[in-house]
């Protein structure tokens, strides 16, 4: 009896070390690669991809480097050419922005510009680039210390808790502007996935300026209704009328 008291005391001290001494989990695995079929209507018009890796940024930062490309194929190249990337670099452990590059081609209409943020001292460092003049303006913006950009906010979501009727707010910052934007968990809906039948949360980015496109209507994200939040379908309006981006491959994630 003596020594199954002394066990039943141990056992969760041992629990716990295990617990506190193990990696961190992350709903993201290294590597993690996604890659999604973009339709316009019914019409097959490119890939985008999602990447996430882990690197040493600035002063060896345990970082991940996220990247978003978006790409028509020839067919579409003829009707509205895309050739976006855009870039992300996400503190691993406060989970705040580091640095985001967007290099936007989408018909006639480019953009170049890069965030330096310096979350501990509160400001960041926006550079827009000029395709006429061929030079960077430069300017100074005070930031709140937990800012996100657009594509570390989405990972940064994937990390947290949510259900139907939830709005999370996260901060961003992009394009020269700070601002408050919500994520709104709209519905559950079970949808045929490359991994099956997934029952999925169906979010809304309430964000401004542009993302991946130039969005002028709602985007709808469904994701995994999961610890992974794995995005697997994607639906919004762009300045040419409306696309589909649905996951096609895999790489690097749990399931």
């Amino acid at each position: 009896m003596h020594k199954n008291l002394i066990l039943a005391a141990i056992i969760p001290c041992v629990v716990i070390l295990i617990l506190l001494c193990s990696p961190q989990l992350y709903s993201f695995m290294d590597g993690e690669k996604l890659t999604f079929d973009i339709k316009y209507g019914f019409i097959g018009a490119g890939q985008a991809t999602l990447h996430a890796e882990e690197i040493n940024y600035r002063d060896n930062i345990p970082a991940y480097k996220i990247t978003s490309t978006a790409r028509t194929n020839r067919f579409f190249d003829r009707i509205f050419k895309v050739r976006d990337e855009i870039e992300s670099i996400m503190d691993k452990e406060r989970l705040v922005s580091h640095q985001y590059t967007k290099r936007l081609e989408e018909g006639r209409y480019r953009q170049y510009r890069i965030h330096y943020y310096y979350p501990e001292h509160g400001y960041t460092h926006y550079m827009r680039y000029s395709f006429s003049d061929q030079t960077f303006t430069e300017e100074r913006l005070e930031i709140p210390s937990e800012t996100q950009d657009i594509l570390s906010a989405f990972y940064w979501f994937r990390m947290q808790n949510a259900a139907p009727g939830d709005t999370l707010i996260v901060n961003i910052t992009t394009d020269g502007e700070n601002y408050d934007a919500g994520i709104v968990v709209n519905r559950k809906e079970t949808i045929k996935t490359i991994f099956g039948q997934k029952e999925c949360l169906v979010i809304e980015p309430m964000l401004e300026g542009e993302a991946l496109f130039q969005q002028t209507g709602s985007i709808y994200i469904w994701v995994t209704n999961d610890e992974y939040k794995i995005p697997v379908r994607l639906e919004s309006k762009v300045i040419f009328g409306s696309f589909t981006a649905t996951l096609s491959e895999a790489k690097n994630v749990p399931y």
